[in-house]
C-alpha cells in the first residue's frame, strides 16, 4: 500500500514537525509491515521541518528562501523517520522525485526498479517531491503530493493508496455545515463527485479535496483503491487494514491496467492533443478500437513518432491517452482521411491507425 501524509498531519499548532506524531506513524506502519504487507510513504513535510530547525515563526513567501528551507528540512524529516522506524527493525530510503523523472519512460522503470528492491529489503521508502527544484510544488498551496502518491501507486502497481490529510474523507455538502456527512464509498467516481468540490459559482474546484479526487481518479482508473481519511484520527492506518469504515473508499474502476498503460495514461505528460469526432469517441471509449485518421478533426501541439499525446472530443472531454505514430506534421497532414488515403497525403503509410489500441489507454471513465 501507498501512504501520502499531509503536511498538517505531520505538524503541530504551531506548524512544527511533531516528533509525537511521527511516532505515531511509524508504530502504525509497524503494525501494518507485520501484518505482511509492504508499505510506501510519500511524505510532504520539509518546510515545515526546516521552519522548526531554523526557529522561523512564519512560512517564507519567496521561492528560493522555500527551496532553501525545503532543503534544509527534508534531512530532518527522514532523520525523523529513520530514528522511530529504526527502533522498530526498519530503515527509511530517501527518494526524491520530480514530475520529469516518472515522465521518461527509462528513469520512470529506474524508479520502479529501485521501490521495489528497497521493498525486497524490508525499508520502508520514503518519497517527496524534490522541492529545491520542483517550483511548481513549492508555489501550489494543495495537490502535488497527492498526485505523486497517485502517480507512485501505479508504478509499484499498488492496490491500495491511502491519503492522509486534516478532514475526515469526503462530505456529501460542504464540510462546514453540521448537516454534512462523510460518505463512506464511492463506487463510481463521476461527474457528480467532482461537483461536490466544485465552487457553484465559479465553477471552479476548490481546497485540497479537489486534487485527492483527482488522485483517486488516476489510481482507481488503473484498477486500485483509494481512501481519504484523516491522519491523526487514532490507529487510521490499524483501522483500515482491519476492514474498518474510515474516511471514504473510493472502488477500483474495473480490472488492473498494465504497469506500462499505467505510464501512458496516468504519469507521462501529453506532448500533444488530438480532437475527435463522435464517431471516434464511440470508436475508442466504448468499442475499445484503435484511434483511425478519419476520426481525427483537429491537431493541437508540437509531438514526435512515439510521444504520449491525450485524445478529446469536440466539447474538450479527454477521452483517452496514447503512443501516437505519426508526428504533429504529419498527423495534420492526414486528420480526417480514411486510411487508405494516408499514402496518397504522405507519400508512405506505415501504419493505419494514428493510435493504436494497443498502445492506448481510455481516461475518461470517472468523468471530471
Amino acid at each position: 500500500m501507498v501512504v501520502k501524509v499531509g503536511t498538517r498531519v505531520l505538524t503541530d499548532a504551531a506548524g512544527r514537525l511533531d516528533p509525537a506524531q511521527i511516532a505515531n506513524l511509524a508504530e502504525q506502519m509497524h503494525g501494518v509491515i507485520s501484518s505482511g504487507r509492504k508499505v510506501v510513504l510519500v511524505s510532504s513535510g520539509a518546510v515545515a521541518s526546516g521552519m522548526g530547525r531554523l526557529g522561523l515563526a512564519r512560512r517564507p513567501t519567496d521561492l528560493a528562501h522555500l527551496q532553501a528551507i525545503a532543503a534544509i528540512g527534508q534531512s530532518l524529516l527522514v532523520e525523523a523517520y529513520e530514528r522511530e522506524l529504526s527502533a522498530r527493525g526498519y530503515h527509511a530510503a530517501q527518494i526524491l522525485l520530480t514530475a520529469d523523472d516518472l515522465n521518461h519512460r527509462t528513469r520512470y522503470l529506474n524508479a520502479r526498479n529501485t521501490l521495489l528492491t528497497l521493498l525486497e529489503l524490508g525499508a520502508v521508502p520514503v518519497i517527496n517531491e524534490n522541492d529545491t527544484v520542483a517550483v511548481e510544488e513549492l508555489q501550489t498551496t494543495f495537490g502535488d503530493n497527492d498526485r505523486l502518491a497517485a502517480m507512485v501507486t501505479n508504478l509499484i502497481r499498488a492496490p491500495l493508496l491511502v491519503l492522509l490529510s486534516d478532514v475526515e474523507g469526503l462530505y456529501n455538502g460542504d464540510p462546514q455545515q453540521p448537516a454534512s456527512r462523510v460518505i463512506p464509498t464511492v463506487a463510481k467516481l463521476d461527474r457528480s463527485v467532482f461537483e461536490l468540490v466544485r465552487d457553484r459559482t465559479t465553477g471552479l474546484s476548490k481546497g485540497g479535496m479537489a486534487s485527492k479526487l483527482e488522485a483517486a481518479r488516476m489510481a482507481t482508473a488503473a484498477g486500485g483503491n483509494v481512501i481519504i481519511a484523516r491522519g491523526k484520527a487514532p490507529n487510521v492506518l490499524l483501522r483500515i487494514i482491519a476492514g474498518e469504515t474510515v474516511g471514504t473508499l473510493f472502488l477500483a474502476q474495473g480490472r488492473a491496467v498494465a504497469a506500462r498503460k499505467r505510464w501512458i495514461g496516468f504519469t507521462a505528460a501529453p506532448k500533444g492533443k488530438l480532437i475527435i469526432d463522435a464517431g471516434a469517441v464511440r470508436a475508442v471509449e466504448v468499442l475499445g478500437r484503435s484511434l483511425l485518421p478519419a476520426g481525427i478533426v483537429a491537431v493541437e501541439g508540437r509531438f514526435r513518432k512515439g510521444d504520449v499525446v491525450s485524445v478529446h472530443d469536440t466539447s474538450g472531454r479527454e477521452i483517452a491517452r496514447g503512443l501516437v505514430n505519426y508526428d504533429h506534421e504529419e498527423t495534420v497532414r492526414i486528420k480526417g482521411l480514411h486510411s487508405k488515403r494516408i499514402a496518397e497525403a504522405l507519400g508512405y503509410s506505415p501504419y493505419q491507425e494514428v493510435i493504436h489500441r494497443n498502445n492506448m489507454v481510455v481516461t475518461s471513465a470517472q468523468g471530471g
